[in-house]
């Protein structure tokens, strides 16, 4: 967000940052701690200190908020703030383009919110204000290639959608209408649901209430053909953290994370180095130009899908199943751009 008043005492940080800073302290409903503004904008504590400071001695509405323990927090009442914020063409495009994203990957209820909040925000410009930004909101999405892209987008009912995520939220069952994929027979799974995970395929996460089962199981949104919400609750198992639970995999599928050592060939190690295979990897320069990329996760068939696109010019060190795997699968592709 941008503001449309400069107070001349901001004289510690960038007028924006601090700015920035106050609106966060009003939109915060237990305020910030100087924690919170050193994570926030990357600085020091003697520096958060200096931007909590220049927001006080500029904004006297400011309040300490009681939290009952040793760390301090403050906040500026809802209101204050209002007639200083403005919207740009950039922050409306930047939505815009999380809406075309959202509908790509097959999440049309998030990207139907998002077209809401669009709308709220437009509702709140001034309408000269409006009319000068479309065109540029049109320019930068056209620019980001989100108009005419094109390819395979995962499928997901709506109503699947809308039901999952009433039951997250509330922790409460539901029963699956499941289809089996080899089989082609649909069989009902009562199950906890615990989240999502999206990316070429999209999963529901959730904990499957079975004799056979009993644990935390992926199940593809694909194939779930009819979702029935039960009154009944759930507890999440304390320990569970999807974010964990997802960088086990290469992917989704999930398995006993497992040391990977993939060797890249000096042509394609630039490439590579922009690359995050995975948020453990340590990457290795060697002499030659070559780059070795360590990192620990599972899932054998979907880094073999991956690493076809890199052809002849990675090689597999480990595991030794996963080179036995794709080493009759490397193709010589054309330089990478």
């Amino acid at each position: 967000m941008h503001v449309n008043v400069l107070p001349m005492s901001m004289r510690y940080e960038k007028a924006d940052n601090l700015l920035q800073l106050a609106l966060e302290m009003q939109a915060a409903r237990y305020g910030l701690s100087l924690q919170d503004i050193q994570e926030r904008f990357a600085v020091g504590r003697r520096t958060a200190m200096r931007m909590r400071d220049a927001v006080l001695r500029n904004f006297p509405q400011a309040i300490e908020v009681p939290t009952g323990e040793k760390t301090k927090r403050w906040r500026i009442p809802h209101g204050v703030l209002d007639r200083l914020v403005s919207f740009t063409a950039d922050e409306l495009a930047d939505l815009e383009s999380a809406v075309a994203l959202m509908q790509a990957q097959g999440q049309h209820d998030k990207a139907d919110r998002l077209r809401d909040l669009r709308g709220k925000l437009k509702v709140l410009m001034p309408p000269d204000m409006a009319r000068r930004t479309e065109p540029d909101i049109d320019a930068m999405l056209e620019a980001e290639g989100f108009a005419m892209r094109a390819g395979p987008r995962p499928k997901i009912a709506g109503v699947v959608m809308g039901e999952l995520r009433d039951a997250v939220k509330a922790c409460t069952k539901v029963k699956l209408a499941y289809r089996n994929r080899s089989r082609g027979t649909v069989n009902e799974r009562t199950v906890h649901p615990y989240g999502f995970l999206f990316g070429h395929r999209n999963y529901l996460v959730a904990y499957h209430e079975h004799p056979k089962a009993n644990k935390v199981a992926l199940f593809s949104l694909a194939n779930v053909e009819g979702v029935t919400p039960t009154q009944d609750y759930f507890e999440r198992q304390p320990a569970f953290q999807l974010a964990e639970f997802a960088a086990r995999s290469f992917g989704v599928f999930q398995e006993e994370p497992y040391e990977v050592v993939w060797k890249f060939a000096p042509e394609a190690a630039e490439t590579a180095r922009e690359f995050e295979f995975h948020p453990t990897q340590v990457l290795e320069p060697q002499d030659d130009g070559a780059l070795i990329v360590r990192f620990n996760a599972a899932s054998d068939l979907e880094m073999a899908w991956h690493l076809y696109m890199w052809g002849d010019k990675v090689e597999v060190l480990a595991p030794e199943r996963l080179r036995d795997m794709v080493k009759d699968h490397r193709p010589s592709w054309p330089a990478l751009p």
